[in-house]
């Protein structure tokens, strides 16, 4: 079942296929990316090997329609249903990167990634008397399949990157978070290195 999140009707669509083939939903890991590197200066290349693009209304439109309007709009779906059933568990996590420094050679999915961190804190404090918690993890880099020698070496002369991570590493992290041990663990962000 796929969405696309740049339409904004798109998140009821996954929550009604979740629902007819497996009942309420408890756990949203929102973790959807409209991803393009831009940046503040002209041309040059990522070291993912794509051209990097001059910051515009396009790229802006391309990563807040997915990383942050449609992830928003999909915390809203989940909370009404749940509200709606009168539900008194679920689980809200969220994927970032970037941060409070910016995110160089990705400035629009760095500053989408911030406004996803800061919906899914709001709705933390917003949703706990129904029940809901809410963290975000931030993953180090994460193997899936993009990951070229580049990277490999981009990671190795980091000095706060530690390791390239396959995706079970995050996946492991996010069914912690999922489980009734994390009941009291709320409005995170779990940086893994």
């Amino acid at each position: 079942m796929e969405a696309d999140l740049k339409d904004a009707g798109a998140p009821a669509r996954p929550f009604d296929f979740a629902e007819a083939e497996l009942g309420p939903v408890d756990i949203l890991v929102n973790n959807a990316s409209g991803w393009v590197s831009d940046t503040f200066t002209t041309g040059g290349q990522h070291a993912t090997g794509v051209k990097m693009v001059s910051v515009s209304a396009a790229t802006h439109e391309q990563l807040f329609s997915v990383d942050a309007r449609g992830r928003a709009l999909m915390i809203a779906e989940f909370a009404r249903r749940h509200i709606d059933r009168q539900a008194n568990w679920g689980r809200i996590i969220g994927l970032t990167s970037g941060g409070p420094l910016g995110f160089p050679d990705e400035a629009s999915y760095g500053a989408a990634k911030s406004a996803l961190e800061n919906y899914t804190m709001s709705a933390v404090f917003e949703l706990a008397p129904f029940g809901i918690t809410a963290n975000i993890v931030y993953p180090p880099v994460t193997d899936t399949g993009w990951v070229n020698n580049a990277i490999r070496e981009h990671v190795k002369r980091s000095s706060n990157l530690i390791h390239i991570v396959r995706p079970e590493d995050v996946a492991d992290v996010i069914a912690f978070l999922s489980s009734d041990y994390a009941r009291l663990i709320m409005a995170n962000v779990v940086h893994l290195r």
